[in-house]
């Protein structure tokens, strides 16, 4: 079963609407064929129909149509032909139905009044134009008249009224002064939508001999001007003084002075009104009040709200504005004036009525003979519309019958219809408040089928989406449409094609098996046509890699990628837009085969980015962000409020974040009173927060700053706020680290850290500086010193303690009581040293030693504790003496021994012990001898292996640099080494300490051997040292060995084969050259022979080089 997008016709009771449906041809807008069909007139263009003409220009009252054969054209005016042949001032374009009459050369426009109406007629039927209402425009002079000066009180309301003359269409009116200046207008003075001047309240300023009111026709491009009216404005004061000698009681409102009132409206008046507005239009609403204070004005809509997005509110709100009204805007509508003394309303009941207005217009219809059709005319309107019907202009009641024509209200019912029904029909719909005309022909045709689609037309579509194959066709009756794939095809049917009624083959998802040839056929009773066309599958375009999102800081590079695949058969064009716009024309974008990469990245570049890939045939694309961050913009506005003594609020308004949230405001001051210029620390606040309260001290002279903070960084500072001065006090606190550390003996130096300036809390800083010796019950001793930080007391005891205490004032008094610190007078060396010095010997290389302490009152100063001077006198296993090098330990605190480490063994020691203060060191204890036992001693200071032979080496050795003892004898062990390196087994000599060489024997020749040697104390082996070495091989064959290659007859030979190898290396380059070839034979005999044969590596021409080596891991 095809698939059409047409309505099933299983319907009975829609066979009549399915016929005219089916049926009723739509005629392709194709030149050619309009050219070959006849075809009844069609109106195409005309005026309007309420037309106002330029009364001094030609009026030209326009009539175009189409048709086959070309219509032509009549009139009426006024119900009535009008000849135009007989009116030498009217003339009709060629091959058009417009008229033009002349009125520039003569005529005049007032004697061509009246309704036109335009026909156009050919053999098929004649249709026909609106009522066109001609009338030339009107700017009538403004009536003479004298106007008396307005004298109004101040504070009462007025009204200048305008009254321009009756215009078409009616003027623009406008209210300016004699130097053609507009009057200002607000909510106290503004014009009606009647043109009228409204004062809600007249004020002194309102005084003037020019208030114009001006009348623009735009038609006829002119503006007309009513006299000045002159407005006076009297207080009560200046009533009073005149009321007596220039007006009567009656001459005025009244001699009562300025007073507030409540609203009253000036317009419209009375406490409701009607509005009657027509659908669609613009519908205005007015209230304008009086009042002092000057009222305002609301707007309500009883019972509903006020259309949204259709409501507005002009002229300072006094009128309220719905555009395209509608019956559903119909109601009761109030506006409220109010003031502080009250209100007043009025009700405007508005009504929306409605000219006719198009439900379905009737539609042309293209018949084949027999066919059926209806054509359908209707309307709606308040009140509804009248319908009637006219055949070619003519009231269809009275026109030619035709059997095949039945009119039923607002539809015409064709039924079995003939060539000669063909006609235009006008439907007419109107009522109190306009009409409708519109034209709709009948054209019968009997025409076989056409197809307009060009054949061979190639289609090229994407894989997986839709393929719409044309087939554009006419015929009359409509013809049947059938498709086939390929030259012998089958029919395709299937729900995986739709046939449109318009012929076109929709494939919805086409696939790569969809490409080839598709034939048409169209076919009636009058004929059958067919026509080919090609459909080729192309790949999609894909963006196999997308930009993505990228957050870069400012003047740095950034590079989006759009990597793309295609159809090869596709070219692809890739363009990058910004914003949905062009990049900009600037070099800092590269765009690249794949990629658009953006140097020195500013806030300007912040973004969407999108590359969109373009085919003949698809379009894909893909964004990404750019968010271009930076350090945050510095605060500005900086304030300061809520000023007291101590404390101030600061409020500032953030800078821009630069895409990077701000995370905190750091807060600095700056003191101009004390350090101008330097800015200091003062608290911090989250990013949130824009105000904070700062504590503060007296007598600062502040200026704040703040400093924006973000993940990228720190903003510059703002502008400095004002500068705030702040009232001196007493110091809030006293001078902190108050020490007293005597300098010498007799003396006691107190110092202490000075209060900052903005501590100061006042002019004249100074500082109260008192002492006294502890324990004893002496009076404070005090003196006030300068802004300084040390004070020194003389002629004190020597080492005694001290109260002390430093307290802070200023001109306006002392801070708070300081706390007490104790501190000592000056120290003196010790007196005396320490007794009863022993020393213990724990090993060669460690002693103890033990002192008693010396009584703290001869220390004469803060005990450091005790140091130990000691010093080697000699080394008992060597008579030489070196430089006595005295080391010192010290012992911190009251402790009475302590260890001695690093000892040299067996050597004699001496030492002294000493007390130690601040000052110094005291006298030293008696020297102390001590000795240190034997220890092990030190490696041997060298091992040198000598003299190889085939079966011995010479071994000599140096003795240990620290013997540390008497050297009882040394230790020697060795083993060969085979060539991988394995160890044979180990031989071990004792040799007497006084020996420094030793040969040994019965080694075997040519034999790498390792040697392990060390001395020995009675204590024990020190650390041993190794060393290498390898015995010679046969003697007789190094011998000779060595003769040959130092014989002078040897070195000649070897100079004679290397002549002869270049001899023969010339020879064979100069005979290649000849192009001759070199024997195999001759190649032959020259490997034969031995004088030009290589010398082999291992014939041991040079072994004697190799006989004797070592390796050595001590220094000779």
């Amino acid at each position: 079963m095809m698939k059409k997008k047409s309505i099933s016709a299983s319907n009975a009771s829609l066979v009549l609407f399915l016929c005219q449906m089916i049926s009723a041809l739509d005629v392709p807008l194709d030149s050619k064929l309009l050219e070959e069909l006849s075809q009844p007139p069609t109106i195409t263009q005309q005026s309007p129909k309420d037309y106002i003409v330029d009364p001094r220009e030609n009026i030209v009252i326009q009539c175009e149509a189409k048709g086959k054969p070309p219509p032509s054209f009549s009139w009426t005016r006024n119900g009535t032909h009008f000849d135009i042949d007989k009116d030498a001032q009217v003339t009709m374009k060629p091959n058009s139905g417009t008229l033009v009459i002349n009125i520039m050369n003569g005529g005049k426009a007032e004697a061509y009044e009246g309704v036109y109406q335009c026909t156009a007629r050919n053999e098929r039927g004649a249709a026909i134009s609106n009522n066109i209402v001609i009338r030339p425009s009107r700017s009538p002079l403004w009536t003479k008249e004298k106007l008396e000066p307005n004298q109004v009180r101040e504070g009462d309301s007025l009204v200048l009224h305008c009254r321009p003359p009756v215009g078409l269409p009616p003027p623009i009116i406008f209210w300016m002064d004699n130097a053609f200046q507009r009057l200002p207008q607000s909510e106290r003075v503004s014009q009606g939508l009647n043109g009228d001047l409204y004062f809600s309240n007249v004020q002194p300023e309102d005084i003037r001999e020019d208030y114009i009111c001006y009348a623009r026709f735009n038609h006829t491009q002119t503006i007309q001007q009513k006299q000045p009216i002159s407005v006076k404005v009297f207080s009560m004061d200046s009533l009073n003084d005149t009321i007596a000698a220039n007006l009567s009681d009656t001459d005025i409102y009244g001699a009562r002075p300025v007073t507030e009132r409540q609203p009253v409206l000036l317009t419209p008046t009375g406490s409701t009104s009607t509005k009657v507005e027509l659908r669609g239009n613009v519908l205005l609403l007015e209230c304008i009040a009086a009042g002092l204070p000057t009222p305002v004005i609301r707007w309500i809509k009883e019972g509903g709200e006020l259309p949204a997005n259709r409501t507005f509110f002009e002229n300072f709100k006094k009128t309220l504005k719905i555009i395209d009204v509608s019956e559903a805007d119909s109601g009761n509508y109030k506006c409220i004036a109010r003031n502080t003394l009250g209100s007043a309303h009025h009700v405007i009941s508005v009504t929306v009525k409605a000219a006719p207005y198009w439900i379905t217009a009737p539609r042309n219809l293209v018949l084949s003979p027999g066919e059926d059709g209806t054509l359908i005319c209707r309307a709606n309107g308040n009140p509804k519309p009248s319908i009637s019907w006219l055949a070619n202009g003519v009231p269809i009641a009275i026109a030619p019958e035709d059997p095949s024509r039945k009119v039923d209200g607002d539809t015409i019912i064709f039924s079995h219809v003939q060539e000669r029904s063909s006609a235009v029909y006008q439907c007419n719909a109107s009522n109190e408040y306009g009409y409708l005309l519109a034209n709709a022909f009948v054209n019968v045709l009997a025409e076989p089928p056409r197809i307009l689609t060009p054949a061979n037309k190639l289609y090229q579509v994407i894989a997986d989406s839709p393929a719409l194959l044309d087939c554009a066709y006419f015929g009359s009756p409509k013809p049947e449409i059938e498709w086939f794939k390929g030259v012998k095809g089958s029919i395709l049917r299937g729900s995986e094609y739709i046939f449109h009624d318009n012929g076109t083959l929709e494939i919805p998802v086409a696939q790569k098996d969809s490409t080839g040839a598709y034939t048409c056929v169209a076919r009636n009773k009058l004929g059958k046509i067919q026509n080919e066309v090609q459909l080729e599958i192309k790949d999609p375009t894909v963006i196999i890699k997308q930009p993505e999102y990228k957050v870069i800081q400012r003047y740095g590079q950034v590079s989006f990628e759009c990597i793309i695949k295609h159809d090869s058969t596709l070219l692809p064009t890739v363009i990058w837009l910004k914003d949905n716009d062009e990049l900009p024309d600037d070099e800092r974008f590269l765009v690249g085969k794949d990629n658009l990469t953006i140097m020195n990245v500013t806030d300007k570049d912040d973004g969407t980015y999108t590359c969109i890939v373009n085919t003949t045939l698809d379009s894909v694309s893909a964004s990404a962000v750019l968010t271009v961050v930076a350090r945050p913009n510095p605060p500005f506005d900086l304030e300061l409020t809520g000023q007291l003594e101590r404390s101030v609020e600061l409020s500032w308004i953030p800078g821009d974040e630069n895409n990077s949230p701000i995370t905190n405001f750091v807060i600095e001051y700056e003191d101009g009173l004390h350090e101008p210029g330097v800015w200091h620390y003062q608290t911090e606040v989250p990013g949130t927060q824009t105000t904070v309260q700062l504590k503060l001290s007296p007598y600062v002279n502040y200026s704040f700053r703040v400093i924006a903070v973000n993940e990228i960084g720190r903003s510059q500072p703002s502008e400095p706020s004002e500068q705030y001065l702040t009232k001196s006090a007493n110091p809030d606190e006293n001078p902190s680290n108050v020490q007293g550390i005597g300098s010498e003996p007799d003396n006691l130096v107190i110092t202490w850290e000075s209060l900052k300036g903005f501590q100061s809390n006042g002019p004249g800083l100074q500082y109260k500086v008192s002492w006294r010796q502890k324990d004893v019950d002496d009076e404070w001793t005090s003196v006030i010193v300068a802004n300084v930080s040390k004070y020194i007391v003389s002629g004190t005891p020597t080492f005694v303690p001290y109260e002390i205490k430093v307290q802070a004032l200023n001109d306006l008094g002392y801070a708070p009581e300081p706390s007490e610190v104790i501190g000592h007078s000056g120290e003196d060396l010790p007196m005396v040293a320490p007794g009863n010095v022993q020393v213990h010997v724990i090993n060669s290389t460690l002693a103890k030693v033990h002192w008693d302490p010396v009584p703290l009152k001869t220390v004469r100063g803060h005990l450091q504790g005790y140091k130990v001077y000691y010093w080697k006198v000699q080394s008992l296993s060597r008579r030489s003496r070196r430089h006595v090098e005295k080391k010192i330990l010290t012992f911190r605190g009251n402790k009475t021994f302590g260890m001695l480490p690093g000892l040299e063994p067996y050597s004699t020691y001496k030492l002294n012990v000493r007390v130690a203060n601040g000052k110094g060191e005291g006298p030293a204890s008696p020297d102390k001898v001590f000795r240190t036992p034997e220890g092990v001693p030190g490696s041997p200071s060298f091992l040198k292996i000598t003299n190889p032979t085939l079966d011995s080496l010479t071994l000599e050795w140096g003795s240990p640099t620290h013997p540390n003892g008497v050297l009882t004898s040394y230790i020697l062990k060795f083993q060969p080494i085979n060539n991988t390196h394995e160890l044979g087994p180990l031989v071990e000599i004792r040799i007497p300490a006084n020996e420094s060489s030793l040969i040994l024997k019965n080694l075997n020749y040519s034999t790498r051997y390792k040697f392990y040697f060390n001395a020995q104390t009675s204590v024990g082996s020190g650390n041993q040292i190794t060393e290498e070495a390898v015995t010679i091989m046969d003697e007789a064959m190094a011998s000779r060995q060595v003769d040959i290659a130092t014989q002078g007859w040897f070195i000649g030979l070897m100079c004679a084969v290397a002549l002869l190898i270049l001899i023969l290396l010339i020879v064979c380059f100069i005979r290649r050259n000849k192009g001759g070839k070199y024997p195999v034979k001759e190649k032959e005999d020259a490997h034969a022979d031995p004088e030009i044969q290589p010398m082999k590596e291992d014939d041991g021409t040079f072994g004697e080089y190799r006989l004797f080596s070592f390796v050595s891991s001590a220094p000779f």
